[in-house]
């Protein structure tokens, strides 16, 4: 009913075309974000919220043009939010991790920018997939296990927990994970910065987190597969639940085909 009722009303809103790459943002209380829209798309439309690295912006990620085509070439837009400032430096961040004083109220923010971008640009509240590249992808990650109900569904990419790793994450969620086997900024096993005051978390003790939290019966998956460049891993667990976990051979980067990759996998899941 919600869905329908959203639709009836912004059939007669002409969708706004401005907050583009280059442009002004869209301004919210919390924030600021930017948003490529698919050409003659159907209204509501779905997207995919993807916040950037660290020292990025929203304005950078609209910058990844294969990326943004090929979510756009779906019917999808990419929303691009912004982090926060980071003091004497150019580029943002985001604020995911409890050893530091937060800078804003992320998940509020994140819901403030679908809601605007619903009203502003035909957004579907409820098809947003929350995605997000090495920091972003550590915030998806954060956001995930706290309140997986805050998104249909999650996938980080080159990004994780930070050790200490959380003891438990609350579940179900529905989450596809991707990382390069190549990967020597946020290596799979995790490494030391700062000389050892943060350390990255181990993926796969990450992937362990999440079978817990999906009641999964066993660690080994249930179906393996392969999608291109991807080595494919998948876990059957609770009703609700859905967890993959997608390798490619490259390094720190958002791999060729992800968004394909992406969207398949948002939509089998999210089937009613």
């Amino acid at each position: 009913m919600r869905r329908a009722a959203l639709a009836l009303t912004l059939l007669s809103t002409p969708v706004a075309a401005d907050c583009v790459r280059d442009a002004d943002p869209c301004e919210i209380a919390t924030g600021t974000y930017r948003i490529a829209l698919p050409d003659n798309a159907d209204i509501p439309v779905p997207a995919i919220l993807f916040l950037h690295g660290f020292g990025g912006t929203g304005n950078g990620t609209l910058g990844m043009t294969a990326t943004v085509e090929a979510i756009t070439a779906r019917g999808y837009a990419m929303i691009a939010p912004d982090g926060t400032e980071m003091d004497g430096r150019g580029g943002r961040r985001w604020s995911f991790l409890s050893a530091r004083p937060a800078d804003r109220d992320e998940p509020a923010f994140l819901a403030d920018v679908v809601t605007d971008a619903a009203s502003r640009h035909g957004i579907d509240p409820d098809r947003v997939l929350l995605a997000g590249f090495s920091a972003g992808g550590f915030m998806v990650t954060y956001l995930a296990c706290a309140a997986p109900e805050a998104f249909p569904a999650y996938a980080p990419i080159s990004g994780g927990f930070w050790r200490p790793h959380p003891d438990e994450c609350a579940g179900p969620v529905k989450l596809l994970q991707t990382h390069g086997f190549r990967d020597s900024t946020v290596p799979l096993e995790g490494r030391p910065l700062r000389g050892g005051d943060f350390v990255q978390g181990d993926i796969f003790e990450g992937l362990s987190i999440w079978r817990d939290a999906n009641g999964c019966a066993w660690d080994d998956p249930d179906a393996y597969s392969q999608s291109g460049q991807f080595d494919r891993r998948r876990w059957d667990c609770v009703e609700g639940s859905a967890l993959e976990f997608a390798l490619f051979p490259g390094g720190h980067r958002v791999p060729e085909g992800w968004a394909d990759m992406a969207i398949d996998w948002f939509e089998a899941v999210t089937a009613d």
